[in-house]
């Protein structure tokens, strides 16, 4: 039997050769997209140095520029218990990349006429009619609170400015809140919603920029507004029609293979396989049935990349057309005021600052040089709280995908950070 398979091994080497080698040999070099195959190897050093040093167990990257690929590579492992190499094709948990995801989705409804900047979002969900808003604690420690000075607007409830929060990275009593009445827990978005709403704003609309729940309320108002549930929705508008095959919010049983193992740091940094932390309902095993628009899908860097393709396109790709070039310009514009991008609003390595700003359901750079970012005029980009991330880059024509599994926290290595002065160091003509 073992001779049978090393045989079988052989022969299937011998009969894939050919084919592996004419597609490397008909693939784009780098040169031709105007980048350097030596400089390149800055990246692939930064990369493996990671995995090496084993502050990542394995890392899937993927660039494209005008469309084409310039590479994909993969380091490392899948799995380090099993040995199990990381290959093109793992599938991971992208966590609040999940975000510019329901951004679209919210775009498409946008387009249909379904919903405006400037409403409240009360008029799409009434439970939220009489938001109160925090304003302090009385001397027995009672929270108190006042009227919102304007109702909060779909706008400001898609650029994280709405008064929301997460309860998962604050301390005020207003977080205490959100875990009191554990919202993770939800069994569908709209005990979600209710959830939610009998608890205060953080603070007055438009006034404060704070990483929110905001994108998971927006998965309950696509189900609303269309009718379908959000997995129905996305499946049918966004990855179906781009060939996102891999994308959704669990893994089936033929795929577990290709999911990679989520880690964390352990005791003297070291790395150790953990479970899910949202608890036992986020095994990825089926349909969730509160699935998470702020953070609950799995994609591949292949099927990520098409995503951002898409939108670098201004809303087509391969002749599918998902939003118009129009509503591609609005959601990946700016749309925080001055007063917002001071360096006070952050999370994690993100800083609402002069440069850099707040689109629709992502980060965007109006002025990256002001922002000390080597990125083009433009870029948008976002992350997960797994380490992976990607960016768009209108000026110089560029997509960059990157995948891990380490849980954000003490020793989590900034790898979006390393990742970007390696790409433009090696895009030496940028001119072609």
């Amino acid at each position: 039997m073992r001779l049978y398979r090393w045989l079988l091994a052989i022969f299937a080497a011998l009969i894939l050769a050919p084919v592996l080698i004419w597609a490397q040999a008909n693939a784009p070099m780098p040169e031709s997209l105007g980048f350097s195959s030596e400089r390149l190897a800055w990246l692939h050093q930064t990369m493996q140095q990671e995995v090496d040093e084993k502050r990542l167990a394995g890392i899937v990257t993927l660039l494209l520029r005008h469309g084409q690929l310039v590479e994909e590579r993969s380091y490392g492992k899948k799995d380090m218990a099993s040995g199990a190499p990381m290959r093109n094709d793992t599938i991971f948990r992208i966590y609040s990349m999940t975000k510019p995801v329901t951004g679209v989705a919210m775009m498409i409804l946008y387009e249909e006429g379904k919903w405006w900047p400037s409403d409240p979002i009360s008029k799409y969900i009434p439970e939220f009619a009489d938001l109160k808003v925090y304003k302090g604690v009385d001397a027995s420690g009672a929270i108190l609170t006042e009227a919102p000075a304007h109702p909060p607007t779909m706008a400001e409830l898609m650029t994280h400015t709405a008064g929301f929060t997460y309860g998962l990275f604050g301390a005020t009593p207003v977080d205490k809140l959100y875990m009191s009445h554990n919202w993770l827990a939800a069994t569908d978005l709209l005990d979600l919603v209710r959830r939610l709403a009998v608890i205060p704003l953080l603070y007055q609309p438009g006034t404060k920029w704070v990483y929110s729940v905001s994108m998971d309320i927006q998965g309950y108002i696509i189900e609303k507004l269309s009718g379908k549930s959000l997995p129905q929705f996305m499946e049918e508008r966004i990855f179906k029609p781009l060939r996102m095959k891999d994308t959704a919010f669990f893994v089936p049983k033929e795929k577990r293979a290709r999911f990679a193992t989520l880690y964390a740091g352990g005791p003297g940094g070291k790395l150790v396989a953990t479970g899910e932390p949202s608890g036992p309902k986020a095994d990825y095993v089926s349909t969730p049935g509160a699935a998470s628009g702020g953070g609950g899908l799995v994609s591949t860097a292949q099927d990520y990349a098409r995503f951002a393709q898409m939108l670098l396109n201004r809303g087509t790709l391969d002749g599918v057309r998902i939003l118009s070039p129009a509503a591609v310009d609005l959601m990946t514009s700016n749309h925080l005021a001055p007063s917002l991008m001071t360096g006070e609003f952050s999370i994690s390595r993100a800083v609402m600052q002069p440069g850099h700003g707040w689109g629709y359901d992502l980060a965007v750079y109006p002025d990256p040089a002001t922002a000390n970012e080597i990125v083009g005029k433009g870029t948008f980009y976002w992350a997960g709280a797994a380490d992976t991330w990607f960016w768009v880059d209108p000026t110089y024509d560029l997509v960059f995908v990157g995948m891990t599994q380490r849980m954000i926290g003490d020793g989590q290595p900034p790898t979006e950070r390393l990742s970007r002065p390696p790409v433009y160091g090696a895009l030496v003509d940028p001119k072609k």
